[in-house]
Protein backbone atom coordinates (compact mmCIF):
# COMPACT_ATOMS: atom_id res chain seq x y z
CA UNK A 1 0.00 0.00 0.00
CA UNK A 2 1.35 3.47 -1.24
CA UNK A 3 2.03 5.89 1.65
CA UNK A 4 0.10 8.77 0.32
CA UNK A 5 -2.61 5.97 0.66
CA UNK A 6 -1.77 5.44 4.06
CA UNK A 7 -1.41 9.18 5.23
CA UNK A 8 -5.01 9.76 3.22
CA UNK A 9 -7.06 6.76 5.26
CA UNK A 10 -5.01 7.61 8.62
CA UNK A 11 -6.54 11.26 8.38
CA UNK A 12 -9.69 10.15 7.66
CA UNK A 13 -9.53 7.87 10.54
CA UNK A 14 -8.65 10.54 12.34
CA UNK A 15 -11.28 12.98 11.20
CA UNK A 16 -14.24 10.41 11.84
CA UNK A 17 -12.97 9.77 15.46
CA UNK A 18 -12.99 13.69 16.66
CA UNK A 19 -16.82 13.60 14.87
CA UNK A 20 -17.71 10.45 16.62
CA UNK A 21 -16.24 11.84 20.07
CA UNK A 22 -18.09 15.43 19.16
CA UNK A 23 -21.38 13.68 17.89
CA UNK A 24 -20.83 11.60 21.83
CA UNK A 25 -19.99 14.56 24.27
CA UNK A 26 -22.55 15.91 26.49
CA UNK A 27 -23.71 19.34 26.30
CA UNK A 28 -22.91 21.34 29.36
CA UNK A 29 -25.61 22.91 31.57
CA UNK A 30 -25.55 25.66 33.98
CA UNK A 31 -27.96 25.15 36.37
CA UNK A 32 -29.19 28.54 38.70
CA UNK A 33 -30.89 27.84 41.72
CA UNK A 34 -30.58 31.63 43.14
CA UNK A 35 -34.05 33.27 45.01
CA UNK A 36 -33.90 36.20 45.63
CA UNK A 37 -37.98 36.32 46.46
CA UNK A 38 -39.89 33.39 47.81
CA UNK A 39 -37.53 29.89 48.51
CA UNK A 40 -39.11 26.47 47.31
CA UNK A 41 -37.95 23.70 49.20
CA UNK A 42 -37.81 21.72 46.35
CA UNK A 43 -35.62 23.17 45.16
CA UNK A 44 -32.16 20.96 46.52
CA UNK A 45 -34.54 17.69 45.02
CA UNK A 46 -34.71 19.51 41.46
CA UNK A 47 -30.61 20.14 41.62
CA UNK A 48 -30.78 16.40 42.25
CA UNK A 49 -32.63 15.01 39.76
CA UNK A 50 -31.16 17.19 37.20
CA UNK A 51 -27.44 16.02 37.53
CA UNK A 52 -29.04 12.69 37.67
CA UNK A 53 -30.94 12.66 34.36
CA UNK A 54 -28.52 14.31 32.93
CA UNK A 55 -25.63 11.59 33.70
CA UNK A 56 -28.40 8.67 33.18
CA UNK A 57 -29.47 10.14 29.47
CA UNK A 58 -25.58 11.00 28.74
CA UNK A 59 -27.15 14.22 27.53
CA UNK A 60 -25.53 17.04 29.70
CA UNK A 61 -23.17 17.53 32.30
CA UNK A 62 -24.49 20.11 34.96
CA UNK A 63 -22.79 22.95 36.87
CA UNK A 64 -24.45 25.10 39.67
CA UNK A 65 -25.20 28.27 40.74
CA UNK A 66 -26.45 27.86 44.08
CA UNK A 67 -27.88 30.04 46.55
CA UNK A 68 -24.96 31.98 48.13
CA UNK A 69 -24.93 31.83 52.06
CA UNK A 70 -26.34 34.30 54.95
CA UNK A 71 -30.06 34.76 53.40
CA UNK A 72 -32.03 36.41 56.51
CA UNK A 73 -35.28 35.45 57.71
CA UNK A 74 -37.96 37.71 56.63
CA UNK A 75 -40.64 38.23 59.78
CA UNK A 76 -43.43 38.21 57.67
CA UNK A 77 -46.34 40.13 57.66
CA UNK A 78 -47.16 42.83 60.24
CA UNK A 79 -49.44 41.60 63.26
CA UNK A 80 -53.00 42.02 63.31
CA UNK A 81 -54.94 43.37 66.22
CA UNK A 82 -57.42 40.43 67.28
CA UNK A 83 -60.71 41.46 69.54
CA UNK A 84 -58.71 39.51 72.69
CA UNK A 85 -56.12 41.41 72.31
CA UNK A 86 -55.27 44.71 74.87
CA UNK A 87 -54.08 47.75 73.61
CA UNK A 88 -50.91 47.22 75.53
CA UNK A 89 -50.50 43.58 74.36
CA UNK A 90 -50.79 44.55 70.76
CA UNK A 91 -48.26 47.88 71.30
CA UNK A 92 -46.16 45.14 72.58
CA UNK A 93 -46.52 42.94 69.42
CA UNK A 94 -45.67 45.80 66.92
CA UNK A 95 -42.64 47.21 68.61
CA UNK A 96 -41.32 43.58 68.13
CA UNK A 97 -42.46 43.06 64.98
CA UNK A 98 -41.08 46.99 63.99
CA UNK A 99 -37.59 45.94 65.56
CA UNK A 100 -37.17 42.22 63.56
CA UNK A 101 -38.28 44.41 60.36
CA UNK A 102 -35.83 47.03 60.73
CA UNK A 103 -33.22 44.15 61.63
CA UNK A 104 -34.08 42.05 58.34
CA UNK A 105 -34.08 45.09 56.04
CA UNK A 106 -30.01 45.70 57.48
CA UNK A 107 -29.30 42.61 56.90
CA UNK A 108 -30.90 42.12 53.72
CA UNK A 109 -29.01 44.93 52.12
CA UNK A 110 -25.80 43.15 52.92
CA UNK A 111 -26.78 39.89 51.49
CA UNK A 112 -28.37 41.62 48.59
CA UNK A 113 -25.36 43.13 48.11
CA UNK A 114 -22.92 40.25 49.07
CA UNK A 115 -25.61 38.56 46.25
CA UNK A 116 -24.58 41.02 43.74
CA UNK A 117 -21.32 40.43 43.91
CA UNK A 118 -21.45 36.58 43.76
CA UNK A 119 -23.48 36.65 40.68
CA UNK A 120 -21.31 39.81 39.16
CA UNK A 121 -18.50 36.71 39.51
CA UNK A 122 -20.61 33.74 38.43
CA UNK A 123 -22.51 34.99 35.53
CA UNK A 124 -20.14 36.80 34.02
CA UNK A 125 -20.84 36.77 30.01
CA UNK A 126 -17.11 35.81 29.21
CA UNK A 127 -17.12 32.80 31.92
CA UNK A 128 -20.48 31.62 30.76
CA UNK A 129 -20.42 31.90 27.22
CA UNK A 130 -19.25 28.32 26.53
CA UNK A 131 -21.88 26.99 27.88
CA UNK A 132 -24.78 25.37 25.76
CA UNK A 133 -27.52 25.83 27.85
CA UNK A 134 -28.80 27.16 31.26
CA UNK A 135 -31.76 25.90 33.80
CA UNK A 136 -33.40 28.18 36.03
CA UNK A 137 -34.87 25.69 38.59
CA UNK A 138 -36.90 27.44 40.58
CA UNK A 139 -35.60 31.03 40.83
CA UNK A 140 -37.45 33.65 41.63
CA UNK A 141 -36.87 37.53 41.90
CA UNK A 142 -33.90 39.50 40.62
CA UNK A 143 -30.99 37.26 40.09
CA UNK A 144 -28.93 40.42 40.07
CA UNK A 145 -27.02 39.64 36.87
CA UNK A 146 -23.97 41.34 35.60
CA UNK A 147 -25.39 42.00 32.15
CA UNK A 148 -29.23 40.36 32.02
CA UNK A 149 -29.77 42.36 28.69
CA UNK A 150 -26.20 40.35 27.61
CA UNK A 151 -27.57 36.89 28.99
CA UNK A 152 -30.68 37.30 26.90
CA UNK A 153 -29.15 37.80 23.74
CA UNK A 154 -26.26 34.82 24.71
CA UNK A 155 -29.30 32.82 24.14
CA UNK A 156 -30.66 34.22 21.25
CA UNK A 157 -27.56 33.51 19.74
CA UNK A 158 -27.96 29.69 19.96
CA UNK A 159 -28.22 28.57 23.34
CA UNK A 160 -30.76 26.50 25.19
CA UNK A 161 -32.68 28.27 27.73
CA UNK A 162 -35.09 25.83 30.73
CA UNK A 163 -37.18 27.10 32.82
CA UNK A 164 -38.87 24.97 35.76
CA UNK A 165 -42.04 26.10 37.99
CA UNK A 166 -40.96 29.72 39.33
CA UNK A 167 -38.55 30.37 37.12
CA UNK A 168 -41.49 32.06 35.69
CA UNK A 169 -41.64 34.48 38.82
CA UNK A 170 -38.18 35.74 37.79
CA UNK A 171 -37.04 39.05 36.98
CA UNK A 172 -40.77 40.35 36.38
CA UNK A 173 -39.49 44.15 36.25
CA UNK A 174 -37.28 42.88 33.11
CA UNK A 175 -39.22 42.96 29.65
CA UNK A 176 -36.33 40.86 28.21
CA UNK A 177 -36.21 37.97 30.23
CA UNK A 178 -40.47 37.63 30.16
CA UNK A 179 -40.73 38.14 26.22
CA UNK A 180 -37.95 35.68 25.92
CA UNK A 181 -39.38 33.11 28.31
CA UNK A 182 -42.97 34.04 26.92
CA UNK A 183 -45.26 34.53 30.00
CA UNK A 184 -44.40 35.34 33.39
CA UNK A 185 -46.35 34.16 37.14
CA UNK A 186 -49.46 36.15 38.28
CA UNK A 187 -50.56 34.33 41.18
CA UNK A 188 -52.05 30.47 42.30
CA UNK A 189 -54.22 29.40 44.28
CA UNK A 190 -54.51 25.89 46.81
CA UNK A 191 -52.47 22.77 45.41
CA UNK A 192 -54.54 21.04 43.21
CA UNK A 193 -54.73 17.91 41.18
CA UNK A 194 -55.24 18.61 37.40
CA UNK A 195 -55.26 16.61 33.83
CA UNK A 196 -53.71 18.84 30.95
CA UNK A 197 -54.49 18.85 27.64
CA UNK A 198 -51.50 17.52 25.53
CA UNK A 199 -51.97 19.97 22.49
CA UNK A 200 -48.52 18.13 21.29
CA UNK A 201 -48.48 14.20 21.46
CA UNK A 202 -45.27 14.18 19.11
CA UNK A 203 -43.13 16.97 20.95
CA UNK A 204 -40.11 15.18 22.84
CA UNK A 205 -41.42 16.99 26.00
CA UNK A 206 -45.01 15.36 25.72
CA UNK A 207 -44.39 12.28 24.16
CA UNK A 208 -43.48 10.59 27.10
CA UNK A 209 -46.87 12.02 28.92
CA UNK A 210 -49.70 9.58 28.48
CA UNK A 211 -53.27 10.08 27.67
CA UNK A 212 -55.15 11.12 30.95
CA UNK A 213 -51.84 12.05 32.95
CA UNK A 214 -52.83 13.70 36.23
CA UNK A 215 -50.63 15.48 38.64
CA UNK A 216 -50.82 17.43 41.67
CA UNK A 217 -49.69 20.25 42.26
CA UNK A 218 -49.25 24.21 43.17
CA UNK A 219 -50.36 24.98 39.43
CA UNK A 220 -50.00 29.05 38.28
CA UNK A 221 -51.81 31.63 36.81
CA UNK A 222 -49.45 32.63 34.08
CA UNK A 223 -50.07 36.19 32.53
CA UNK A 224 -48.24 37.98 29.51
CA UNK A 225 -48.88 34.90 27.74
CA UNK A 226 -49.78 35.11 24.41
CA UNK A 227 -50.66 31.48 22.42
CA UNK A 228 -49.60 32.95 19.02
CA UNK A 229 -45.82 33.73 20.41
CA UNK A 230 -45.40 29.97 21.95
CA UNK A 231 -45.58 26.44 20.99
CA UNK A 232 -47.98 24.68 23.07
CA UNK A 233 -47.28 21.73 25.06
CA UNK A 234 -49.65 21.45 27.81
CA UNK A 235 -52.41 23.73 28.92
CA UNK A 236 -56.12 23.84 30.60
CA UNK A 237 -59.12 25.46 29.22
CA UNK A 238 -60.36 26.14 32.93
CA UNK A 239 -59.03 27.67 35.92
CA UNK A 240 -57.05 24.98 37.70
CA UNK A 241 -58.99 26.27 41.09
CA UNK A 242 -62.20 26.38 39.73
CA UNK A 243 -64.23 23.63 41.79
CA UNK A 244 -62.69 25.69 44.92
CA UNK A 245 -63.95 29.24 43.57
CA UNK A 246 -66.74 30.88 44.94
CA UNK A 247 -70.00 31.18 42.71
CA UNK A 248 -69.24 34.63 41.39
CA UNK A 249 -66.11 33.35 40.31
CA UNK A 250 -66.68 30.90 38.53
CA UNK A 251 -69.31 32.19 36.60
CA UNK A 252 -66.87 34.95 35.44
CA UNK A 253 -64.35 32.14 35.29
CA UNK A 254 -66.61 30.40 32.72
CA UNK A 255 -67.62 33.81 30.58
CA UNK A 256 -63.49 34.62 30.42
CA UNK A 257 -63.34 31.57 28.51
CA UNK A 258 -59.66 32.01 30.06
CA UNK A 259 -56.41 29.47 28.73
CA UNK A 260 -54.69 28.28 31.49
CA UNK A 261 -50.96 27.30 29.86
CA UNK A 262 -48.74 25.43 32.02
CA UNK A 263 -45.55 24.06 29.17
CA UNK A 264 -44.77 25.41 26.13
CA UNK A 265 -41.54 26.08 23.91
CA UNK A 266 -40.48 28.43 21.56
CA UNK A 267 -37.39 29.35 19.10
CA UNK A 268 -35.42 32.89 20.17
CA UNK A 269 -33.56 33.99 17.64
CA UNK A 270 -30.81 31.08 17.11
CA UNK A 271 -32.00 29.83 20.78
CA UNK A 272 -34.70 27.36 21.89
CA UNK A 273 -36.47 28.23 25.49
CA UNK A 274 -38.39 25.48 27.21
CA UNK A 275 -40.69 25.85 30.22
CA UNK A 276 -42.98 23.89 32.00
CA UNK A 277 -44.47 25.21 35.23
CA UNK A 278 -44.82 22.15 36.83
CA UNK A 279 -42.43 21.26 39.64
CA UNK A 280 -43.43 23.04 43.20
CA UNK A 281 -43.36 20.01 45.16
CA UNK A 282 -40.60 17.55 45.56
CA UNK A 283 -43.19 14.52 44.75
CA UNK A 284 -43.25 15.85 41.46
CA UNK A 285 -39.61 16.00 40.90
CA UNK A 286 -38.52 12.90 42.37
CA UNK A 287 -40.16 9.08 42.62
CA UNK A 288 -38.26 8.27 45.53
CA UNK A 289 -39.14 11.36 47.93
CA UNK A 290 -40.91 10.20 50.98
CA UNK A 291 -42.58 6.94 49.31
CA UNK A 292 -45.16 5.33 50.57
CA UNK A 293 -45.59 8.29 53.31
CA UNK A 294 -49.00 10.50 53.45
CA UNK A 295 -46.70 13.24 52.42
CA UNK A 296 -46.80 12.15 49.39
CA UNK A 297 -49.69 13.15 46.98
CA UNK A 298 -48.16 11.94 43.18
CA UNK A 299 -47.25 8.19 42.61
CA UNK A 300 -43.75 7.48 41.82
CA UNK A 301 -45.15 6.79 38.28
CA UNK A 302 -46.08 10.58 37.82
CA UNK A 303 -42.82 11.85 38.92
CA UNK A 304 -40.94 9.35 36.45
CA UNK A 305 -43.27 10.53 33.50
CA UNK A 306 -42.35 14.51 34.78
CA UNK A 307 -38.77 13.39 34.56
CA UNK A 308 -39.22 12.45 31.07
CA UNK A 309 -40.86 15.25 30.09
CA UNK A 310 -38.14 17.84 31.61
CA UNK A 311 -35.53 15.22 29.80
CA UNK A 312 -37.45 15.82 26.60
CA UNK A 313 -37.79 19.57 26.62
CA UNK A 314 -34.08 19.99 27.49
CA UNK A 315 -32.74 17.82 24.80
CA UNK A 316 -35.10 19.87 22.90
CA UNK A 317 -33.87 22.77 23.73
CA UNK A 318 -30.34 21.69 23.44
CA UNK A 319 -31.24 20.52 19.62
CA UNK A 320 -30.02 17.14 20.68
CA UNK A 321 -33.82 16.00 19.34
CA UNK A 322 -36.29 17.25 17.02
CA UNK A 323 -39.48 18.30 17.48
CA UNK A 324 -42.54 21.31 16.08
CA UNK A 325 -42.04 24.77 17.39
CA UNK A 326 -44.58 26.55 14.98
CA UNK A 327 -46.23 29.12 17.06
CA UNK A 328 -49.71 29.55 17.42
CA UNK A 329 -50.59 25.70 17.56
CA UNK A 330 -53.58 26.13 19.86
CA UNK A 331 -56.89 28.67 19.09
Amino acid sequence: MKLTTLLRRSALLLILTASLQAVAAPKKLLVVTVTTGFRHSSIETAEKVLAELGASSGAWSVDFVHQPEGQPKNPGKQPAKKPKDTDEFFKTQMETYSKALADYNAANKVWNDNVKAYMTDKMALDKIKDYDGFIFANTTGDLLFPDRDGFVELIKSGKAFVAMHSGSDTYHPFRGYSDMLGGEFETHKAQVEVQPILHDPAHPATKPVPAGFKVYDEIYIIKTFEKTKVHALMGLDAHPNLAQLTDEEKKKELELKRYFPISWCKEFGKGRVFYSSLGHREDVWDPTWKEGTKDRKNSPEIAKIYQEHILGGIKWALKLVEGDAELGNIQ
